[in-house]
């Protein structure tokens, strides 16, 4: 009777957890209750077997993007992991996805540039050579280019998410948080793996790894790659050809030396390469003209026009254009870690080369004839970094003392041919066909700052933390700007600030942290590449954080929650303006506040369920900008919604071992992820939206008894929900008309995978 009164309580524990997320979520009950229900009947079924089972709460997570390696729980600071065992295919795939796991991060492309917001911040310029808000990183060297900042997810320890302004430790281009991308490192035991996938739209994914000792425990190695090809999500309906297709490969060489027990040294190598017609401009409809007013010129149709003569709905997944999507990308890398133990100091160096180029075509007129809307970017990005870090660790005393060094040498050029632009003064159509808009030049970038951070523990119970750093950045912009004309748009600037955090945190008991924390954040000024702007200023945030983490005795249940409060100033925002210019400005202020709650649970054996749910108020305090629906005229913004800012998002899932009489583990598994409306641009239009949507994902995997091989079931996107990732309001010239990005449809696959 024993057993089964224990198999009886763990069933109360899990209808109560789900009565929680049916209270929270009717959705998102539904789905996990979907999940869980069946998984209890096999509890129940499986008898003894369950109750033999091990009675295990959450492991203990360990995360460096703090520059040392802490425990979760007792990491003062809104901080999110995402381990090995949730990457891979059907799960956190790429950076996109990534959104799926973490409470108020958005991911979007803008045409092959990563866009990531936390809380509301991140990259609006749409112009060559500007910087995000969120520091992107990979074994803790930073990928500054947010177009080669989607190439390397493959081969993953973990991934490490810090949101909030980090300007003590990360300093430049943190002023909305820091993500961490920790790559697997070779092991003294021989061990690898190799996964296959097949998809629906013919989707192939090869992922593969080995590594092993050279030399015992002296010198170890390890060698990934990852391939991809899938058809296109959409079409180009006048040429027939794949849009949002990929043809990529990538690789990874990893050794890692260890002389002695106080001295690791390790080396990596990297290389990248894709080339399809991924990143389209898809065309959403007209704004302040009438539909195709450029393409009736020369007797054209779009996607809209086309779609209405046939008496069909337009599919805005497909495009309809003279000019095909081309995107082609390649990059390598180096990067190297020394450190030496001693002690109770630890020292390490952090070396750095990356070096990336991009091309990129798309047709900014939207239609099938070429109306001066050939839209070519060249980008090439070489960098180069170096950071030095000391860390002590004493008995009430802690300490971080760094110094870092960055360069990058960046090429740029936009080149949009003005091919029957006659026409719109009354001219011959060729008239200006040998002539181009064109911003072309490079951006010299120097940088270098020196932090500290000292924690002193006070009781058992209280510890504070106080910190600083000092960052100057210098660049150099030359080039020229060309349409109907051609300027000079050389020049300089550079900025020092001093970024200090002040922490408290109180240690209640084993399980309960509580903790406050005043941060300030900045962001480098910039300089376009071939722009006529003037030199954009930096951005600075004064952030206010309260949070409490806290879990069961038996760490079966967990919770996070932080509150926070951030005052920006002089925030970069970047559109078309009225003489059909990209222009970056500084808008005056803004501010954003909000809250976040994580929940994780395993309430029976096997069974894991997560819940977080986030509220975020972002909106611009000042701020005036010329509207493009009033014939640009000078509009006062203030208590508009920041973009890509939604009010609330919410995620539930499930996940569950079932028990089997057979050998191995039947795993299924399943979440739901909400998100409210966000807005494209300052001016909060309806024509420059994404309402709330519903994303769903499941999964299902066996894994054999010795774990030598699995074979998994998955989807993604299952209701095929229409998601627009971006949307630009394009020139004057193409009459306002809107084009952006989408999100992947409905996906779904099988994995198998062999380890060793």
């Amino acid at each position: 009777m024993g057993k089964f009164k224990k198999i009886e309580q763990g069933q109360g524990l899990a209808c109560s957890a789900l009565s929680l997320l049916r209270y929270a979520s009717g959705v998102g009950a539904v789905v996990a209750c979907a999940i869980a229900a069946p998984a209890i009947a096999q509890d129940s079924q499986a008898g003894d077997r369950a109750a033999t089972q091990e009675n295990r709460g959450f492991d203990e997570i360990v995360v460096t993007a703090t520059r040392s390696s802490e425990s979760l729980s007792r990491v003062a600071a809104s901080i999110t992991a995402v381990s090995e065992a949730d990457l891979g295919a059907g799960k956190v795939q790429d950076v996109a996805s990534l959104a799926s796991s973490i409470p108020n991060l958005s991911v979007g492309d803008q045409f092959g540039v990563n866009r990531i917001f936390i809380r509301g911040i991140g990259l609006t310029s749409i112009d060559l050579g500007a910087d995000g808000g969120v520091a992107f990183l990979q074994d803790g060297a930073q990928i500054a280019r947010p177009a080669a900042q989607l190439s390397g997810f493959y081969d993953l320890q973990q991934v490490e998410v810090l949101r909030g302004p980090q300007g003590t430790l990360y300093g430049r281009g943190a002023t909305a948080g820091a993500i961490n991308l920790i790559t697997k490192k070779p092991t003294a035991e021989l061990d690898g793996y190799v996964r296959g996938t097949y998809g629906n739209y013919n989707n192939i994914g090869v992922e593969a790894a080995i590594g092993g000792p050279v030399s015992g425990d002296k010198i170890m190695v390890r060698v990934a790659g990852k391939y991809e090809n899938r058809d296109g999500y959409g079409i180009n309906e006048f040429t027939g050809r794949d849009v949002d297709d990929r043809d990529a490969y990538a690789f990874r060489g990893t050794v890692l030396l260890a002389p002695s027990d106080d001295l690791e040294i390790v080396l990596s190598g990297e290389y990248f390469h894709e080339d399809d017609s991924n990143y389209a401009f898809h065309y959403f409809g007209p704004t302040v003209a009438p539909e195709n007013l450029l393409g009736s010129i020369l007797g054209g149709g779009t996607l809209f026009t086309v779609a209405a003569a046939s008496g069909k709905k337009a599919n805005i997944r497909n495009i309809y254009s003279d000019q095909e999507a081309l995107n082609q990308r390649k990059g390598y890398s180096f990067t190297g870690s020394i450190e030496y133990t001693t002690g109770e100091w630890s020292l390490k160096s952090i070396s750095s080369y990356h070096n990336f180029e991009r091309f990129n075509r798309d047709d900014l007129d939207a239609s099938n004839v070429n109306m001066f809307g050939q839209n070519n970017y060249d980008e090439s990005s070489e960098t180069y970094s170096q950071e030095f870090v000391a860390n002590y660790q004493g008995e009430r005393f802690d300490a971080i003392v760094g110094a870092m060094y960055f360069k990058e040498d960046l090429f740029g050029a936009v080149r949009v041919p003005l091919t029957n632009l006659g026409l719109l003064f009354g001219l011959p159509a060729d008239t200006f066909n040998s002539q181009n808009y064109l911003q072309q030049g490079k951006v010299a970038i120097d940088a270098y700052g020196v932090y500290a951070q000292g924690s002193y523990a006070f009781t058992d119970k209280l510890k504070v933390t106080l910190g600083g750093r000092f960052s100057h950045e210098k660049r150099r912009g030359t080039g020229t700007f060309e349409f109907l004309g051609v300027v000079p748009t050389d020049k300089a600037a550079s900025w020092d600030a001093f970024t200090p955090t002040l922490t408290v945190n109180y240690q209640a008991n084993d399980n309960t942290l509580v903790y406050g924390s005043v941060t300030r954040g900045f962001k480098s000024g910039v300089i376009n590449v071939g722009s006529q702007n003037d030199v954009i200023d930096p951005e600075y945030v004064w952030s206010y954080e309260v949070g409490l983490k806290t879990s069961s005795a038996d760490n079966r249940l967990q919770a996070n929650i932080a509150a926070f409060y951030m005052d920006y100033s002089n925030l970069q925002v970047g559109f078309v303006d009225a003489t059909s210019v990209v222009t970056t400005i500084n808008a005056a202020s803004a501010r954003n506040y909000g809250i976040e709650a994580e929940l994780r649970a395993k309430p029976a054996d096997g069974l894991t369920l997560e819940l977080f749910g986030t509220y975020l108020n972002a909106k611009y305090t000042e701020f005036e900008s010329g509207d493009y629906r009033q014939g640009f005229a000078v509009v006062d913004l203030s208590g508009n919604r920041l973009s890509n800012a939604p009010e609330f998002s919410f995620r539930a899932g499930a996940d569950y071992d079932i028990p089997l009489s057979l050998p191995g583990k039947l795993n299924i598994r399943g979440e739901i992820n909400w998100q409210d409306r966000v807005y494209f641009t300052e001016f909060n239009n309806a024509d420059a939206t994404q309402g709330s949507y519903a994303l769903v994902n499941a999964g299902l995997r066996y894994t054999a008894d010795n774990g030598g091989w699995s074979a998994e079931l998955w989807g993604r996107n299952l209701t095929n929900e229409l998601v627009l990732t971006n949307n630009i309001i394009t020139a004057p010239l193409y009459s306002s008309v809107r084009v952006g990005s989408v999100a992947a449809p409905r996906t779904y696959g099988v994995t198998l995978g062999f380890n060793f």
